[in-house]
């Protein structure tokens, strides 16, 4: 049977499509941006992210009875979308280069999430990241691509700053339950600034938390089920399963570390891209 011209092209469109599809999703690996090595062990400057604190304080509902904290995006007010861009504004005069490495950490993650939050507000109502589709690319979503801020003259996205600069410079699988992408799927929004002085803390309670909350792993008849986070960036947490289970059991309380030790069946991943309101 011969096909028409035009089912040909449809259906050599659909396979490229296809091909795409799946990797949509697909997180980038990381490929350090060497520049953003650059830092002054010496320094003692501290960078002010008080407006940042203020506003979780506002607008970050941490008693949800889901245990997922929910930011509440309608309730924002003009002067509190003001404060929050003039947050980032002065972010962006800030000399990154000259900082140690932990003011580096603190400014980076607190960047990538009062941004994502940003970018949010500015396309609310939505009920899902990944309808703000800013990034360039015909097979790009999201605003992950999308050149938001300049900083020390280089134009950043969120990608830039998640996978070309925190992941290869600090090397700290940690660093993903920090960073909120606005889901509830994502770990939770960190409900105060990171800073130098508390980011060992943070990134240990928010490890714990997200890996004993269900969203993070979790056991059914059906065997066991990990947050899509643990496949996108497998390599981080070691690229082998034991590996990963390692790192588990090593923040499960007990009852689920002991599962996670006897278990050796398989593995499905899930993710819940709707929108972290209330």
């Amino acid at each position: 049977m011969l096909l028409s011209r035009s089912l040909l092209t449809s259906l050599s469109f659909f396979t490229i499509f296809a091909c795409w599809s799946p990797n949509l999703s697909a997180a980038p690996r990381a490929e350090l941006w060497s520049y953003w090595q650059n830092h002054n062990a010496t320094s003692g400057r501290r960078i002010d992210h008080t407006r940042w604190g203020l506003f979780l304080g506002r607008y970050l509902d941490t008693m949800h009875p889901s245990g997922i904290y929910r930011l509440k995006y309608a309730a924002v007010t003009e002067q509190d979308k003001a404060l929050l861009g003039e947050y980032l504004t002065d972010l962006a005069t800030v000399q990154v280069s000259q900082l140690n490495r932990p003011e580096q950490l603190a400014f980076w993650v607190n960047l990538y999430n009062a941004l994502t939050v940003q970018v949010v507000l500015d396309h609310f109502p939505v009920s899902s990241i990944r309808a703000i589709d800013i990034s360039p690319g015909l097979f790009r979503r999201g605003p992950w691509d999308a050149k938001l801020m300049r900083v020390e003259g280089r134009h950043l996205s969120l990608n830039d700053i998640e996978h070309r600069i925190l992941r290869p410079v600090w090397q700290d699988s940690r660093l993903h339950y920090v960073l909120n992408c606005a889901s509830l799927g994502c770990p939770n929004l960190p409900p105060l600034p990171v800073s130098a002085s508390n980011s060992e803390q943070l990134l240990e309670q928010s490890a714990r938390h997200f890996i004993n909350h269900a969203r993070g792993v979790s056991f059914t008849a059906g065997g066991l089920t990990l947050s899509s986070i643990y496949d996108w960036y497998e390599e981080d947490f070691g690229n082998s399963r034991a590996d990963l289970m390692k790192h588990l059991q090593s923040y499960a309380r007990p009852k689920l570390a002991n599962k996670l030790k006897n278990y050796r069946g398989g593995i499905a991943y899930r993710y819940d891209w709707q929108l972290n309101a209330p």
